[in-house]
């Protein structure tokens, strides 16, 4: 055969080969952003998940904090990145209530979910001396108390925690602001309030609560969750203590700007789940008390919906909504 034929028979192979060697997503490094400051409980959960995904994907996946406004700064980088990829982020429940503070025009609507990752559930305090031995019991004080006579904190006016207990009242069938919430500046003030005898309860997570609890300064009655948290599984769910089928809490997942291609959803979904799966990560979670919430991308967009109805109801009960 001649040279001219041996070149033409190879002709076709020769354009075949780019396609077939298409490298799959990713192919370099990927920024994984985080709306909230490092050392924090998101940040931590998002180092712990880059470092495992760099280990499934085979690409350095490097955290940066972009901070400010709530919250606001972050989810925005993250919406408003190219949809290549190379680009993510975790989105938090502040998602669910910002823009209906008004304080932005974000919604789930702008995030390709990928997964859910962490749900932190609220607690529901009492202090030591408090004559309510179980979440029954409180209830039915609450019921029989004055409007306001009760006082409550675990976090500043509007944050999720203080949702927690407004969403909770109106399971109950009671007004949003029934008991009198005390801002604080986070849930540790709150705690030291509490066992000091300045609040009769607190609703925010029991990792936050968990020093003055283990110092005998206060007790946990329940949590709102669909299940028990693997940290502290002597603390029976809201339903199993009062028959009230009402959950929330601050959640965290994973996520990129809208129309993601698929096939970096299906590689981030894929590599996710065996993340949330492994030792390493269930290990984290436990360590910290956090708890443990696993959703893939349909499964999170559904969940994103329901959050930022629940939201939007509670922030509309308790006078919050701007919008």
């Amino acid at each position: 055969m001649s040279t001219r034929r041996l070149i033409l028979a190879a002709t076709p192979a020769l354009l075949a080969a780019p396609a077939l060697a298409q490298p799959r997503w990713p192919v370099r490094p990927v920024t994984m952003l985080c709306p909230w400051a490092a050392g924090g409980g998101t940040d931590a959960v998002l180092r712990i998940v880059a470092a495992q995904l760099e280990k499934e994907l085979g690409q350095p996946f490097n955290v940066v904090n972009r901070t400010g406004g709530s919250g606001v700064v972050g989810h925005a980088a993250i919406s408003g990145a190219a949809p290549d990829g190379y680009t993510l982020g975790i989105i938090t429940v502040e998602i669910a209530m910002l823009h209906w503070q008004g304080l932005t025009e974000l919604s789930f609507r702008n995030f390709t979910p990928l997964g859910l990752m962490n749900n932190d559930p609220p607690g529901i305090q009492v202090g030591r001396d408090s004559p309510h031995q179980d979440a029954r019991a409180l209830e039915a004080a609450i019921k029989a108390s004055r409007p306001g006579q009760l006082k409550a904190s675990g976090t500043g006016q509007g944050g999720i925690w203080h949702l927690a207990l407004a969403g909770w009242l109106g399971a109950i069938g009671l007004r949003a602001d029934h008991v009198r919430w005390v801002p604080s500046n986070g849930a540790a003030p709150a705690m030291q309030d509490l066992a000091a005898g300045g609040l009769d309860i607190t609703t925010n997570s029991v990792p936050e609560a968990r020093a003055i609890i283990e110092a005998g300064r206060a007790r946990s009655l329940a949590v709102m969750a669909p299940s028990r948290i693997g940290a502290f599984p002597n603390i029976p769910t809201l339903r199993e203590a009062t028959g009230v089928d009402f959950s929330t809490g601050a959640w965290r997942g994973i996520a990129g700007p809208a129309n993601l291609p698929r096939e970096v959803v299906a590689a981030m979904s894929a590599a996710l789940k065996r993340i949330y799966d492994g030792a390493e990560y269930q290990g984290f979670l436990n360590g910290r008390g956090f708890g443990g919430t696993w959703a893939d991308p349909e499964g999170f967009a559904t969940h994103l919906a329901a959050a930022d109805r629940q939201m939007g109801e509670a922030m509309r009960a308790a006078g919050l909504a701007r919008t």
